[in-house]
């Protein structure tokens, strides 16, 4: 199934009239409108592989039919989702998930698609059926060296896997860690997991990042070898400058302050990337901006704040990528969501108007911050975000358009409705 120029050129011009009067009238409020524009064009936001198909929890997990069968299936349903939104062009691997039988055809069969490769990311949280050692009790940590070993290798071998596809970072992700106390020695843990990054970290390209991923609990619930910010970051400043700490906005306890860990870590200069999903309880990992939208605001005024202070460039500086698991919802259909509620939310951010913020902070007026900042957020910008869409050649409304052509009807028609996609 192809989204077709004649698609959205169809969709765009039945809906121009009401879009053209809605931005005008948007803009006429507004006083940076073409350089926001410019941004949103700009800012493309990374899909994962293991994204394409429906999750699940332990309790069971229910298919809705199309799913892709491979890699070149989940590459094209990326580049279904690109074409609609002209904000999606890049997908991050899982390996062993989504290992390329012909890394040059993916490569190729991508750029079709108009897509490059983002992150790759390793696992040493699951036992494969060809693995000689197993990580029930730690990958990185584990007390034996020929464990280690093992997950040092298969984190090597994802490096390459990404180079030959023109990645050029790799997320580690980390189940380490114990769940009754006495299990495990911490301070041994900690040595075990940064000289086995050391390991990994010394066969890095010169180009590329290290990105060090955390989570306060799950696998493990009495303690997590990287459960924290502060730990990931140890380690990352221990590595040397091509390691930085990601952030999942999932990977938190509850009422944690996500953006002032954020404005910290790029203080630092060791924030990496994004991981963007949403939660009510924990690790939800639900459509973005479906519960927290505000919070979501607040982090991207952190990060406009902080990489505008720091002379950074939004769109290639931090690694973007959406993690979230679909499980009553279609997996496209909840990913075109998500990019537009992150987009949103990064217009609205750059909406603030920071002189005036600054002031106020200065002058210790709280009313007038919180003016400010509600402002920006209160602001309906869906009008800007659908001009920037729509210049770059995208659908005014990608769900609308989505469900207009019945892609989904006919991904179940070409591929079958009991498929079921590689990962989670």
């Amino acid at each position: 199934m192809k989204i077709t120029p004649n698609h959205i050129e169809a969709h765009n011009q039945a809906r121009l009239v009401q879009h053209v009067k809605r931005l005008d009238f948007l803009t006429s409020e507004i006083n940076n409108a073409d350089a926001i524009l410019k941004k949103l064009m700009d800012f493309q936001v990374a899909i994962p592989s293991w994204a394409l198909g429906t999750g699940g929890t332990r309790f069971g997990r229910f298919p809705g039919g199309g799913e892709p069968r491979d890699l070149e299936e989940k590459i094209e349903d990326v580049g279904l989702l690109h074409a609609l939104n002209c904000s999606s062009g890049a997908i991050s691997l899982h390996i062993p998930w989504d290992i390329p039988k012909d890394g040059e055809a993916i490569k190729q069969l991508a750029a079709s698609h108009g897509l490059r490769f983002d992150a790759v990311n390793s696992n040493t949280f699951q036992d494969q059926d060809n693995q000689a050692l197993s990580y029930k009790f730690g990958s990185l940590q584990h007390m034996d060296k020929a464990v280690r070993q093992q997950a040092v290798e298969h984190n090597i071998e994802v490096i390459k896997q990404g180079e030959a596809l023109g990645s050029e970072s790799i997320t580690v992700w980390l189940s380490d860690g114990s769940c009754f106390p006495g299990q495990l020695n911490f301070r041994q843990a900690f040595q075990n997991t940064l000289e086995s990054l050391r390991e990994i970290y010394a066969t890095l390209p010169k180009h590329w990042k290290m990105f060090i991923e955390y989570k306060a609990y799950e696998p493990n619930f009495y303690s997590m070898t990287v459960g924290d910010w502060g730990q990931s970051l140890l380690y990352v400043q221990k590595l040397g400058p091509q390691a930085f700490t990601l952030v999942d906005l999932g990977h938190h306890l509850p009422n944690a302050n996500i953006e002032q860990i954020v404005a910290l870590l790029l203080m630092e200069g060791k924030l990496g990337g994004f991981h963007f999903n949403d939660s009510k309880y924990g690790d939800d990992d639900l459509t973005v901006g479906s519960i927290r939208p505000y919070q979501l605001f607040l982090i991207f005024n952190e990060l406009v704040e902080g990489m505008d202070a720091l002379g950074m460039s939004h769109a290639t500086d931090l690694g973007w990528m959406i993690d979230a698991s679909h499980n009553v919802k279609d997996p496209l259909e909840d990913l075109a969501q998500s990019v537009e509620a992150i987009q949103i939310a990064y217009a609205q951010a750059l909406l603030v108007d920071r002189k005036a913020l600054n002031a106020a902070q200065m002058d210790n007026d709280t009313v007038r911050c919180q003016e400010i900042l509600q402002s920006a957020f209160r602001t309906d910008v869906r009008g800007l975000v659908a001009e920037a869409r729509l210049r770059l050649g995208g659908a005014l409304k990608p769900l609308g358009l989505f469900r207009e052509v019945g892609v989904r009807k006919e991904l179940v028609r070409e591929r079958g409705s009991k498929t079921l996609a590689t990962g989670l």
